[in-house]
């Protein structure tokens, strides 16, 4: 049975509740070559990808972004990691969703701003949550990126969000070991009404690659958790848009 969360709007799609699992990539291109990164994304849209995300390092940066927007009718994804004035860029260049975990920004009321942002404009925010880099002041508690740190970290980030009255939010809680990966899901799963974003991260080289995200993407979706999949492989971004609708596909 699949365990139904809260819906979210991004762009034009809808994840969450029992709507369908959407399938997205990452662009590859360097975020310079601004038309590099437009024929990926076109060529991702061709290739049945339902929600794009690009790498936004900083402010100028955004003009990716719009050039996306352009050039394509699929949700674009702002992936921001440090810098908040990047964020804010992103939003006024007509990002669907922000990719930003609030812990690592700085202090509150940067948090506050890009919360603001995206409620003003019904954008948003995943929380992407990676054992391999976890806040020191939770690694220090457990030892290890264990699943119970992974989790940790996830709910210590919406809790951020939440204090600004944000709470249109999607969460991921990757590691590039299955099993570790799947117990975190488990859990996360339990405890938040949130939408689940689900992969493997570092997933390794493309055979590598398929196995493990076939295995931990595979197995949460018979569990019946997750709302939206990206298969992360080294390769052409169009392999894994192939990859997502074949997990899909395998799983019924």
């Amino acid at each position: 049975m699949r365990q139904l969360k809260r819906t979210v709007r991004i762009g034009n799609l809808t994840i969450g509740g029992s709507n369908p699992i959407a399938v997205q990539t990452m662009l590859n291109v360097p975020v310079k070559d601004i038309a590099g990164n437009v024929e990926q994304a076109k060529r991702v849209a061709k290739a049945g990808c339902q929600i794009v995300r690009v790498t936004v390092p900083t402010p100028a940066d955004a003009a990716v972004v719009a050039a996306i927007k352009e050039a394509v009718d699929i949700p674009v994804v702002a992936d921001i990691h440090f810098d908040y004035k990047a964020a804010l860029a992103a939003i006024d260049a007509g990002a669907d969703k922000i990719r930003i975990n609030p812990g690592n920004i700085g202090d509150d009321d940067r948090v506050k701003a890009v919360a603001d942002a995206c409620n003003a404009k019904n954008i948003p925010i995943r929380i992407g949550v990676n054992g391999g880099s976890l806040e020191k002041h939770i690694l220090a508690r457990y030892g290890a990126p264990v699943p119970e740190a992974m989790v940790e970290s996830a709910m210590y980030h919406v809790r951020l969000l939440e204090k600004h009255d944000f709470n249109n939010i999607v969460i991921s809680i990757k590691s590039s070991n299955v099993p570790r990966m799947m117990t975190a899901y488990r859990m996360l799963s339990a405890q938040t009404e949130y939408p689940l974003h689900v992969g493997v991260t570092e997933a390794g080289g493309n055979r590598m690659g398929l196995i493990k995200s076939g295995m931990g993407i595979g197995g949460l979706l018979l569990e019946g958790i997750g709302d939206t999949l990206r298969v992360s492989l080294t390769g052409d971004p169009e392999d894994e848009v192939y990859a997502g609708y074949d997990i899909l596909r395998a799983v019924g």
